[in-house]
């Protein structure tokens, strides 16, 4: 929107030379001949900018600064004096009045372009600064992060949609509403590894919130889920505004990624009874709290654990029968969280 700008000069062709000058730079100019003139239009247009000469006659620049600076309406409007040499002298007593600036006549269109560029400048930064100010000291980042997720696109996804495939370019993270999603890896050979589930509550793909790279892995829907796609420049606006939310993410990526390293060490160094019951275990996390198991192919028990689908189905055989768990298709009820975690390596 184009800044409004009021001339008060009583010299008619200073006051049009000045209108003209500022209409071609895209300011929507206003002119006053009088001190009584100028503050009744200042009061109806409330310009963003007061140009004002001091010496007219009948209300002089002092009067129309004081009387403005009083009139609640129009006191934070930026004022600059416009002032002979001779009265240079006079400007210190403006400038204790509340005048923000001054020009010496004669001046050229550049200094007054400049003047009055460097002032709206000033008074924008001022805005912007305290409205973010505002933003820190009146409004928790956490309770922004909840609007703009209350207010956010959700998106519904079928079992074994894709919410987004490995190399894509990050649009953003995504909140968990309901269902449950993996993220996978695919091996040269084509096998996968599961590299997490995610529930109701949780975030998936946090770690493009401190970089550009695109997404390490594919994430797949493993029931009807739906999902909350938070942007990526909405993200990083508010974890810019609100250090208590960036902080909160940065705990969220730490324990993704010791999951993650916690993951690689038991398939690297667990047998395949504990791999199970850890895959079990971890798995067992994300059930719906309503119902006693959880519903998990083969496959993804496989990809979890790292073994092979043959592997998978005589390991929860053997904990059938020891009365670890029971089985009953895809679905599996654990009876001996105990056992479990306490299973040898």
């Amino acid at each position: 929107m184009s800044k409004k700008i009021l001339i008060i000069e009583d010299n008619i062709d200073i006051r049009e030379s000045v209108i003209e000058i500022l209409e071609l730079s895209g300011f929507i100019a206003y002119g006053a001949d009088s001190g009584k003139a100028g503050i009744e239009l200042a009061v109806k247009h409330l310009p963003d900018v007061i140009l004002c000469d001091i010496t007219m006659p009948q209300m002089d620049g002092y009067a129309v600064l004081h009387i403005l600076k009083k009139t609640p309406a129009t006191a934070g409007i930026t004022f600059i004096f416009l002032t002979a040499k001779a009265e240079r002298l006079e400007v210190r007593k403006g400038m204790e009045m509340g005048a923000d600036d001054y020009l010496v006549k004669p001046f050229t269109d550049v200094d007054m372009l400049k003047a009055i560029d460097a002032r709206i400048s000033r008074k924008d930064f001022a805005k912007n600064a305290e409205h973010l100010e505002n933003i820190l000291t009146k409004h928790s980042g956490l309770s922004e992060l909840n609007k703009m997720t209350s207010a956010c696109r959700a998106r519904g996804l079928k079992k074994s949609n894709i919410l987004y495939y490995e190399g894509d370019s990050p649009s953003g993270i995504f909140l968990v509403i309901s269902g449950r999603v993996k993220t996978i890896k695919l091996a040269g050979d084509g096998r996968e590894l599961m590299t997490g589930i995610y529930s109701a509550g949780q975030y998936l793909a946090i770690n493009v919130i401190l970089s550009d790279n695109p997404y390490r892995d594919t994430a797949t829907a493993m029931e009807d889920s739906v999902i909350c796609i938070i942007p990526k420049k909405q993200l990083d606006t508010l974890l810019l505004l609100h250090p208590d939310v960036c902080a909160e993410f940065i705990k969220l990526l730490a324990n993704d990624i010791r999951e993650k390293e916690e993951q690689l060490m038991q398939l690297a160094y667990f047998s395949v009874r504990k791999k199970m019951a850890e895959a079990i275990l971890r798995i067992n996390l994300h059930k719906s709290v309503e119902v006693d198991f959880f519903k998990i192919s083969r496959e993804d028990l496989a990809a979890m654990a790292g073994m092979a689908i043959e592997t998978v189905s005589r390991t929860l055989t053997e904990f059938k029968s020891e009365g670890l768990i029971e089985r009953n298709g895809s679905s599996i009820t654990v009876l001996d969280f105990a056992e479990l975690s306490r299973m040898k390596n």
